[in-house]
């Protein structure tokens, strides 16, 4: 076996962003729980290639430590040895006495469920001297989650700029509600082309792909994958958005029949429905990216998105006035597929060495992974999840004008814990599709189990900050202009009650992603997200009369919190097979932690009279109150963590001494 160099890390990639609108996590549970630090990949001890500078050598070996996958030994070469878990060691097939070898099924001791079937891209496959994509090392996770926080932090800072020139310019009143009935098409489009949707049946397909390209499949199966769907794909886009901007009117008067100013909401409509066509080219560089482990590119679309919906306001608003933020939308969806589009070009172009292999077997094809019924049972997921907020705002359009801005504002603000906790997920999820093309169910279910003990912390801590200075953010965040104090406690409020679904928001976007990672349909996540679509409609006719927006709010948090308990008790042979009770134990220690938190926080922010110290001090006593009992209660996706800036702060301390 040939020992590759390892080589200058890459700049291409390394982070991909939900926002703000669609973030991820500042940490990674592999990276951090893997290693017990993440300090590791921040100070350099491993030597990642996933990142792409832009210049292509032509070689597929993306190797973290030459080609120590091949013989059994972590990718890292960490001293640290992972007992009852396989290493992350990327396609080859390891040869360590204590590594599964089945190509299909694993059978480690401690998972009691049935195995879930994958696709037989690799099985019996022989080693090879190329590969595409780096071993998945703790090392590379922490680099792609550190620069994902980075860039999802640009991304939700430019958001909240977004959304405070919006109300700055507009107010939140009748013309800004035409906009927000408008908004629902790029809210829809990002759900399913980029954030769940499309990414759901993609990234497994391309994982797939480059399966089989490492396996010396003939031909190119990833380029085979791009001829035989972007095509089609650019079709489906096209007439979509046509059809939208035709049928304008009518989509109006169904979203928000009680709209007072239903024409400004038609003109805003045709024009956000151009991004359909942006959106869905950009979210198909993505997963294709994302799948050969290149982040960066994918981490800054919001970014640009934005960039291009704030320039916009500013330069047209004076002469076009809310539909200049319409414009926008349109213009920041053709941002999201040019800074894309180098990175992507350079992938397409890149083939490893070839290598005799046997002929493929019967139905492995990657582009077979791509079938209808993947298709239809991911949109139809994303289009019921997305469907809440149709129904959030049917209800408020029979409210006071201001009521969907009111709305719009608070979930914003509120959803960006879930974002940033989501933004590891959207990492690992190329590394889950991965383990499973490659027949490793024991990575992939690991991978999960942390995913989810990490971005339920994430989550905690941000939403405990979120309910104890809800007026103090918002005060701060948008009351100037025509952004009045009565608006300040009305979304602060509607704030809260969102809040208390966050969770359920973060484990169905964990959840969901174990169901689709086997490239193969399922409709089990249909029906549980429409189980939970028929409570926050039912929760929502109940309660917007006597509580208005708040019972509102409250609708979509008991509709969410209801699909992620179904989906976690539906985990097994469906999808990954993750060990329910132990997660739903371990989850139990940041809940119990951030509730306390909560109470010591909201009393600590009402007892300074201004925004501003009132929002350091509760934050400040949320996030010690948080950390000191998670600590105590042993939480996993916690103690790692502080283990990490504890291995962080000796090495920065040493590196002043030497």
């Amino acid at each position: 076996m040939t020992v590759t160099p390892s080589r200058l890390p890459r700049a291409d990639t390394a982070a991909d962003t939900g926002s703000v609108a669609d973030a991820g996590s500042v940490a990674d549970a592999g990276s951090v729980a893997d290693a017990g630090s993440v300090a590791d990949a921040v100070a350099g001890s491993d030597t990642d290639t996933g990142f792409d500078t832009g210049t292509d050598t032509g070689s597929d070996t993306d190797a973290d430590a030459g080609r120590a996958a091949d013989i059994g030994t972590r990718a890292d070469a960490s001293p640290v040895a992972e007992t009852g878990a396989h290493a992350d060691t990327g396609p080859v097939a390891n040869t360590h006495p204590h590594a599964d070898t089945s190509p299909v099924a694993n059978t480690h001791p401690h998972v009691g469920t049935s195995p879930v079937a994958v696709p037989a891209a690799r099985a019996a496959a022989p080693a090879v001297e190329h590969t595409d994509v780096a071993p998945a090392s703790r090392g590379f996770l922490a680099k792609a989650a550190l620069i994902t926080a980075v860039l999802t932090a640009a991304g939700a800072l430019l958001g909240l700029v977004r959304d405070q020139a919006l109300a700055r310019l507009f107010g939140a009143g009748s013309e800004t509600d035409a906009f927000l009935v408008a908004w629902t098409i790029p809210e829809f489009a990002s759900t399913l082309l980029i954030e769940d949707g499309l990414a759901f049946a993609l990234v497994p397909a391309f994982s797939l792909a480059l399966a089989r390209r490492a396996q010396g499949a003939p031909g190119d199966p990833v380029r085979a994958l791009v001829g035989s769907t972007l095509p089609r794909l650019c079709l489906a886009f096209v007439a979509v958005s046509a059809l939208i901007a035709g049928t304008a009117p009518y989509l109006v008067e169904a979203l928000a029949p009680g709209l007072p100013d239903p024409a400004l909401a038609v003109d805003c409509t045709r024009l956000t429905a151009v991004c359909v066509l942006g959106f869905g080219l950009a979210g198909y560089c993505s997963a294709a990216l994302r799948a050969h482990r290149r982040f960066l590119a994918p981490a800054a679309i919001y970014v640009a998105y934005n960039t291009g919906i704030i320039t916009a306001m500013f330069v047209l608003g004076g002469q076009w006035g809310v539909r200049s933020a319409a414009a926008g939308v349109a213009i920041g969806g053709g941002l999201m597929v040019l800074v894309q589009l180098p990175s992507f070009v350079r992938q397409l172009r890149r083939r490893g060495a070839p290598v005799e292999q046997p002929p493929a077997e019967p139905g492995a094809s990657a582009e077979r992974a791509v079938s209808g019924a993947l298709v239809a049972t991911v949109l139809l997921f994303a289009l019921c999840r997305q469907s809440q907020t149709l129904i959030e705002r049917f209800l408020a359009s029979t409210l006071d004008a201001g009521a969907i801005s009111h709305l719009n504002y608070a979930q914003k603000v509120a959803q960006i814990p879930m974002t940033l906790s989501m933004m590891l997920c959207t990492v690992t999820f190329p590394v889950v599709a991965r383990a499973l093309a490659d027949g490793d169910v024991e990575r992939a279910r690991h991978r999960v189990e942390r995913d989810l003990a990490l971005a339920s912390c994430v989550l905690l801590l941000g939403a405990a900050t979120v309910i104890a200075c809800a007026p103090q953010i918002v005060e701060l965040l948008f009351q100037r202009g025509a952004f009045t104090a009565r608006d300040t406690a009305a979304t602060a409020d509607v704030m809260r009650v969102y809040a208390l679904g966050l969770l359920g928001q973060t484990l169905t976007g964990v959840l969901v992603r174990s169901y689709f990672s086997a490239a193969r349909p399922s409709w089990y996540p249909v029906a549980a997200m429409a189980t939970g679509i028929v409570a926050t409609s039912w929760i929502g006719a109940w309660t917007v009369g006597p509580w208005g927006v708040l019972g509102i709010a409250a609708a979509n948090a008991s509709g969410i919190t209801v699909t992620a308990v179904v989906l976690l008790a539906g985990m097994g042979p469906r999808s990954v097979p993750i060990r329910v009770r132990g997660v739903l134990t371990e989850l139990s220690k940041p809940v119990r932690a951030a509730v306390v938190a909560t109470a010591a926080g909201a009393f600590v922010a009402g007892q300074l009279p201004s925004a501003v110290p009132g929002l350091a001090a509760g934050g400040a006593t949320v996030g010690a109150v948080f950390v000191l009992l998670a600590w105590a209660l042993d939480a996993q996706g916690v103690v790692p963590a502080l283990r990490s800036v504890r291995t962080l702060t000796r090495r920065l301390a040493h590196g002043r001494t030497r």
